[in-house]
């Protein structure tokens, strides 16, 4: 049973933990200005928020006499049946995860702590146990209606009069990829020298029923993705300190909430939707690096978001206009880090493929792509090129076209992740 004792966010890989390394190991990610920059607006904004709220009441929640005191449990069912469990507390607790596959259950363990009652949540849940062991530790059964895995875990804790909150988000296992995570019996000690792999996810658009662009030679988008998704994981593979995922490693469609939400089970550090898409001019060319916003920076960015977002619809999962939640202070601040780590990566990867290939005349464009909705995991779309153009589209066929492009966003990613470009460079293949 693996223990989770006095820590906020257990190494996750997410924005913030990738913030924390950064200055704890000196691979230096992004400008050092940055960083610090980022982390003084952190403390400055949640000062003040905790000076507002504690300002709206005298009487803030009162801690429990011994040990933690949970106000509230709650669950709630997520988009593609995902879950989360809620617990607001009045300190940050200790507590351990166990996940069962047979039959399918998630077991938390609170010391010190007693738990209000907590009613099940409709599909997901067949039932909630709730007990106290000999040794005064509170006990949480959840029984599942099908096998899930824990892809988050974090406490947020208190801010003025607004009690701490633990959060255990979970998912269903993808059919294929095995059976739920099970914490381990005891933590294992890690080396102080070693380095934890960052994740990088790509993710080739499109796939199955939903072909993408296509131009007037038949040429399928999904399938150049999926072939350049490969070849920059054959780099990434040579890269120390990086682990690299693909979203899909076939022509199967996914939604554009699994890409996401498979993108969390992998732990990803950073989240790259590859796409070479039309344009309505056929002059329009050249690589083109996108990151998400709610207004966009032009015209053209705004309708390939558009067109992209309509994707869905082909398969007829029609999903809603979804933004995650982030209602909470502290995960809306998350968000802004996540996009501000993304913008960085999108400059940097922009600079590092200009040496290579053709990029557009305006590189580096935003606008509300749903695919890179994720609040916390910083993510780009990364626009090969256009079919439409008759000189990308035979580039984008090109073998030593294919291997400079996939060399040179490989050595970003290295760059960006771990300090350095390692293997990732250029020649290699």
């Amino acid at each position: 049973m693996r223990c989770c004792r006095h820590r906020v966010v257990e190494p996750t890989r997410n924005a913030l933990n990738l913030m924390a390394k950064v200055s704890y190991h000196n691979n230096v990610v992004v400008p050092t200005h940055m960083v610090t920059g980022m982390r003084r607006t952190l403390r400055i904004l949640i000062t003040a928020t905790a000076l507002v709220l504690t300002a709206l009441s005298a009487a803030p929640r009162p801690a429990a006499a011994q040990g933690v005191e949970a106000f509230t449990a709650s669950l709630t069912t997520q988009a593609e049946d995902s879950l989360s469990l809620v617990v607001e507390l009045s300190a940050e607790p200790e507590y351990a995860l166990t996940l069962l596959a047979t039959p399918p259950r998630l077991i938390v363990d609170f010391a010190q702590t007693s738990l209000p009652p907590l009613d099940p949540a409709g599909r997901l849940v067949k039932s909630v146990r709730q007990g106290a062991l000999p040794d005064g530790t509170a006990r949480l059964v959840l029984e599942l209606h099908r096998p899930m895995t824990v892809v988050r875990e974090f406490y947020f804790p208190p801010v003025g009069v607004s009690a701490g909150r633990l959060i255990i988000d979970l998912a269903p296992v993808i059919e294929g990829e095995g059976e739920p995570q099970v914490a381990e019996p005891t933590p294992q000690p890690v080396p102080a020298a070693a380095q934890p792999e960052r994740v990088v996810v790509i993710d080739p658009g499109h796939g199955g029923i939903d072909p993408g662009a296509v131009n007037k030679n038949g040429v399928m988008e999904k399938a150049i993705v999926l072939d350049f998704a490969e070849r920059l994981a054959a780099r990434l593979q040579q890269v120390n300190g990086v682990r690299v995922e693909l979203t899909r490693t076939d022509d199967t469609f996914l939604s554009f909430q699994r890409r996401i939400r498979i993108a969390r089970a992998f732990g990803a550090d950073l989240f790259i939707s590859v796409h070479a898409d039309a344009a309505p001019q056929d002059f329009v060319r050249g690589a083109t690096v996108y990151t998400v916003s709610e207004r966009a920076s032009d015209a053209e960015a705004a309708e390939l978001a558009a067109r992209e977002n309509m994707a869905d619809m082909v398969s007829g999962t029609i999903e809603p206009d979804i933004r995650e939640d982030v209602s909470s202070i502290l995960a809306s601040l998350m968000r802004q880090e996540t996009q501000a780590l993304a913008v960085a990566f999108a400059d940097q990867l922009v600079e590092v493929m200009s040496g290579s290939v053709i990029m557009n005349k305006n590189p580096h464009r935003q606008a509300r792509f749903r695919v890179l909705q994720a609040y916390d995991i910083p993510s780009v779309l990364l626009e090969l090129g256009y079919l439409t153009n008759a000189t990308d589209a035979e580039a984008l066929l090109n073998e030593d076209w294919q291997i400079r492009a996939a060399d040179a966003v490989a050595r970003a990613i290295a760059q960006f992740l771990v300090g350095t470009e390692s293997a990732a460079t250029a020649g290699n293949g």
